[in-house]
């Protein structure tokens, strides 16, 4: 009876068993994993390391647009409205809407113009401005998939650097032209169906301007995990990753003014706020971009789907090298184990 007693004690009673195995459950959701091995691989520390250089790159990557294309956009009023538009939704804070409130204003920029060696100078130490954190964004995305450094020459990497930087700027400058063919299709429509009131076009605009937004974020996402990274991923797990990230982006703009509001509004901050404005939203945007890049590593190492299948094999042949030499050392020992000494060989012998 005793012996019953004893055991009964040591079994965990039905409430901690049931909540360990609510605890297993919970450690085994893919978000909880993903923020798990997000943490675990220094991610915070990554992202606040890109927010600062990211402010510093949107401002040159602004600049050099603006002045290699600043005729352009200053003779087409729509357009640059459009272009100014889309920045301030991507990045609150960061346009002059006319109450002061922004880092940049429109005017000075769009008269932006580049002449004589100086502002050649200038503006190749802003493009590479602006190439640095596409650099620091590759490394970063590669450390959350265990990865080394990318075995592509230098020179070829800058080159593909600069390409996606040329990319971005002319998606950016495509986005700006189809939200003004959106929007005027969008008017031909409410006139034609009778409902153009300030209400529904104010709605009807914003609705659109998101949903060219979330275009825009996914396909970006996409290039910085796929070619930026160099990183081969299968097209479900890549759409997963850049879907998951655009929505997250996406609810960041629409609730970018009330999540930066507290933190802006401080008096003590009052000559900064604009710049910390801007600081704590590129964490944010760095943050979300990296977390949506372990969400596609995380959904890779659950498939059994090799990050770098050159690598994996790389290292599946460094272990199996690392096995034979374990096995040969043990074999080795205890041969010599078996072999007979001196004095064993001297009175073994007949």
């Amino acid at each position: 009876m005793a012996e019953k007693t004893t055991a009964d004690a040591k079994q965990p009673p039905a409430l901690i068993a049931w909540v360990q195995r609510g605890i297993a459950w919970v450690m085994g959701l893919r978000p909880v994993r993903v923020f798990l091995d997000y943490g675990a691989h220094r991610g915070p520390l990554l992202a606040a390391g890109l927010s600062n250089q990211a402010i510093f790159a949107v401002f040159a990557a602004i600049w050099v647009t603006f002045s290699v294309f600043g005729i352009v956009l200053a003779g087409n009023q729509e357009l640059r409205d459009a272009l100014f538009s889309l920045l301030a939704t991507a990045v609150p804070g960061l346009i002059d809407t006319g109450e002061g409130d922004g880092a940049i204003d429109p005017d000075q920029l769009v008269n932006t113009t580049v002449l004589g060696w100086t502002g050649a100078i200038a503006l190749a130490g802003l493009f590479f401005t602006a190439l640095g954190w596409l650099a620091s964004a590759r490394d970063a995305i590669r450390v959350l998939g265990d990865l080394p450094g990318p075995r592509t020459n230098f020179i070829l990497l800058k080159l593909k650097d600069l390409g996606l930087a040329i990319g971005f700027g002319a998606l950016l400058l495509v986005s700006a032209a189809l939200s003004v063919l959106s929007t005027q299709a969008l008017d031909g429509v409410l006139d034609w169906l009778g409902i153009r009131d300030s209400a529904s076009t104010t709605i009807a605009a914003r609705v659109l301007a998101i949903a060219l937004m979330f275009v825009l974020d996914a396909v970006v996402l996409g290039a910085l995990y796929r070619v930026l990274a160099g990183v081969y991923i299968p097209i479900r797990f890549l759409a997963q990753g850049a879907l998951i990230g655009a929505a997250a982006l996406g609810v960041l703009k629409i609730l970018g003014t009330a999540l930066l509001g507290g933190a802006t509004n401080n008096p003590l901050l009052a000559g900064f706020a604009v710049i910390i404005g801007l600081l704590i939203w590129f964490t944010l945007i760095c943050q979300v971009i990296l977390i949506a890049a372990c969400w596609v590593f995380v959904s890779m190492k659950d498939a059994g789907v090799p990050l770098d299948k050159r690598l994996a094999d790389e290292r599946a042949e460094a272990e199996a090298e690392e096995r034979e030499r374990l096995k040969e050392e043990v074999r080795a020992e205890l041969a010599a184990e078996r072999r007979p000494g001196f004095w064993g060989r001297l009175f073994g012998r007949r």
